[in-house]
């Protein structure tokens, strides 16, 4: 059951995936956001390479809870992967990832350079982790 997890933003979208047996999530890739109307098709094609059985969309929330545009463009990508992959697609609130992927870069020693590369792709490590680890509970 691997499943892969989708951090989307307005400039680059960080991709996780799962190991085999959906326990471990581990950073895979960065994709540029644009071209938006490409964005769908790119992640299954990448869903289907890594022989995902689900994919996981964050969700960016405010920190009050309440959701921005930024949300309402990830339930849009959420239903457009849903349409596109028939895979099952779960929402999973991403509050505060980003910055605790910048956080955990930064205690690596990693280069401000490296780090810009790097973020998207380990949030969405952070985000499939809770996804999984929610699950086994």
């Amino acid at each position: 059951m691997r499943v892969l997890a989708v951090d989307p933003g307005s400039k680059r979208v960080g991709v996780a995936v799962s190991d085999p047996t959906g326990t471990i999530a581990q950073p895979l890739t960065t994709l540029p956001a644009e071209p938006a109307a490409s964005l769908a098709a790119r992640l299954v094609a990448l869903a289907r390479e890594q022989e995902a059985t689900r994919l996981v969309v964050g969700l960016p929330r405010e920190l009050s809870g309440h959701s921005g545009p930024e949300a309402k463009a990830a339930r849009a990508l959420a239903e457009e992967l849903r349409q596109a992959s028939g895979l099952e697609v779960t929402m999973v609130d991403e509050r505060l990832t980003s910055a605790a992927a910048e956080r955990a870069l930064l205690a690596s020693g990693v280069s401000r350079a490296r780090r810009r590369q790097l973020s998207d792709r380990v949030a969405a490590a952070l985000i499939l982790q809770t996804y999984l680890d929610s699950s086994r509970r």
